[in-house]
């Protein structure tokens, strides 16, 4: 069922299909930003009639911001012309090859291109939990917080609630990455704090919704392993879901309620980076696909399907990664556009971001104005494979640091030696930041760094992998400024029913809101 990249994506230059980004600002009440509780009037008259889609998708990349689909559509396109990045015609001369340009994703050519600021309450650097709020719910709220407001005294219904308990639309929430983690909690939960996960668990199962699928489920058994509460699956199970663990189980899936939980599950419970996947296992779009056949029904359905690990691989600022799994995004997005060709009058959908992490940009100092972006093709495993199956291993074993170069240049390309213009062969500052950081990783070295400098260098990653992975980004000509979320918008792409509702550049409070305005709930 995996379904082939070439089908997702577009040959158009991605340039040209954002040229209509760009349009008049909301009139959003800038000193309710300051305040902490923004005041938010929606754009769309409340008086406008608009014909509500019966098939809702909102695609939401965690951590996606323009420069995570740019890199993917870029690195595209570069791959594409290898011949030209290995040419590398100087900036001082028209001779030689011309790039192509970047390959644009599926999305990239929706109908409608907008943009969404992303603050909440508290920070211009949001998190998951307060922005997905203000997707789900049209509030803005502190970071860390799920559906309520700054007190944590008054709740809010989401848009998934609402079409579900009003329009009798049935609810779909599928993330690669844990089920009750912040974004896909955030359309069915109400918590003062994101890191509830046991009672964020019990509201998914009280919320009814007929699909639920991908990462498992964080403290299934509760927080205290003393004293465990009553398992979270066996609760499920017990309020008629069909609970699923497995591949061949979960084909056999026709109906709901159910929660399938990815058989394959890697890092924290979550699924496996799209890097790491095998053609056997089942991807983000598999899940998309088989959440149409659980949910088409003569009401219609809403379904929230979130990429998770665009942003926790820009967390641990790991470029391939983010790219593969934008990606897969990407991917999960065709099968919606795909039923869209045969409801084409009736199908809504949209892709956007929560907000950016990592700060990532396409450029690096030590590149200039040139770029190498196929040579992140070198990586052949994320930086959580490598720390579970490689790092892991030096550490008991102490392997050695020639031999740890041995493996560093069959998985990620990077050569100790090499001919000279091999653009992946070390210098001799990049294999002393190398040694310095397996020092610290593999024999527990203090690297006499003052405290500052080691997070700058390491965040709270393992030492060996995120310089690999740093090293290999600059040598590509990409690089990050943050372990952390930025306060860059994000990107908020429409096709079908009211797409137009969604040009220009508005608050993410706004999607709510012109949801809310077209499907005509209370």
């Amino acid at each position: 069922m995996k379904k082939l990249l070439s089908a997702a994506l577009s040959a158009a230059l991605a340039a040209s299909l954002l040229a209509g980004c760009a349009a008049s600002a909301a009139g959003n009440d800038a000193a309710a930003q300051s305040s902490g509780a923004a005041a938010v009037t929606p754009l769309a008259s409340a008086t406008e009639t608009l014909k509500a889609p019966k098939y809702v998708f909102l695609f939401i990349g965690d951590g996606m911001s323009y420069p995570q689909f740019q890199a993917a559509s870029d690195y595209l396109g570069a791959m594409a012309d290898s011949d030209y990045m290995q040419a590398e015609p100087s900036l001082d001369d028209n001779q030689g090859a011309v790039l192509d340009g970047p390959v644009a994703l599926n999305f990239m050519n929706f109908e409608v291109a907008g943009s969404a600021v992303t603050y909440d309450s508290n920070s211009f650097a949001p998190d998951s939990a307060s922005t997905a709020t203000s997707i789900a719910t049209g509030h803005k709220t502190y970071s860390g917080s799920i559906n309520v407001d700054e007190t944590a005294t008054k709740t809010y219904e989401t848009i998934t609630e609402k079409v579900h308990e009003q329009l009798g639309m049935k609810v779909g929430i599928i993330s690669s990455v844990n089920l009750n983690h912040a974004t896909p909690a955030a359309f069915y939960a109400h918590q003062a704090s994101r890191s509830s996960y046991y009672d964020i668990g019990l509201e998914l199962i009280d919320s009814g919704f007929e699909y639920f699928a991908g990462g498992g489920l964080l403290k299934p058994d509760g927080h205290d392993k003393e004293n465990p509460s009553e398992n979270l699956y066996e609760l499920a199970a017990k309020a008629g879901y069909n609970v699923v663990n497995t591949q061949a189980e979960a084909e056999q899936v026709t109906g709901g309620p159910v929660i399938i939980i990815d058989e394959h599950l890697a890092d924290a419970d979550a699924m496996a980076y799209e890097l790491d996947r095998t053609d056997d296992m089942w991807a983000l779009a598999d899940y998309v696909e088989k959440g149409i056949q659980v949910l088409d029904n003569e009401n219609g359905f809403f379904m929230m399907c979130e990429g998770g690990k665009v942003d926790w691989a820009c967390h641990a600022n790991d470029a391939a990664s983010t790219i593969h799994d934008t990606l897969a995004l990407a991917d999960a997005v065709q099968v919606a556009v795909d039923f869209a060709k045969d409801h084409a009058d009736e199908t809504l959908i949209l892709v956007t971001g929560d907000h950016e992490t990592g700060g990532l940009t396409i450029g690096f100092a030590g590149t200039d104005y040139d770029t190498y972006l196929s040579l992140l093709s070198s990586q052949k495993i994320s930086f959580a494979k490598y720390d579970s199956d490689y790092v892991s291993a030096y550490k008991t074993g102490k392997t050695s640091f020639e031999d740890v170069l041995k493996d560093i240049e069959n998985l990620f390309g990077l050569k100790a030696q090499g001919e000279e213009g091999d653009k992946l062969v070390l210098t001799d500052y990049e294999k002393s930041l190398l040694k310095t950081a397996y020092e610290k990783s593999v024999n527990e070295k203090d690297t006499g760094m003052a405290q500052q400098q080691e997070y700058v260098a390491y965040g709270t990653y393992e030492p060996l992998t995120v310089t690999i992975t740093h090293i290999l980004n600059n040598k590509s000509g990409v690089s990050f400024t943050s372990y952390s979320h930025t306060g860059l918008p994000v990107g908020v792409f429409a096709d079908g029913v009211n797409a137009q509702e969604f040009k220009g550049y508005f608050d993410n409070t706004e999607i709510y809101h012109k949801l809310a305005n077209m499907l005509n709930v209370k």
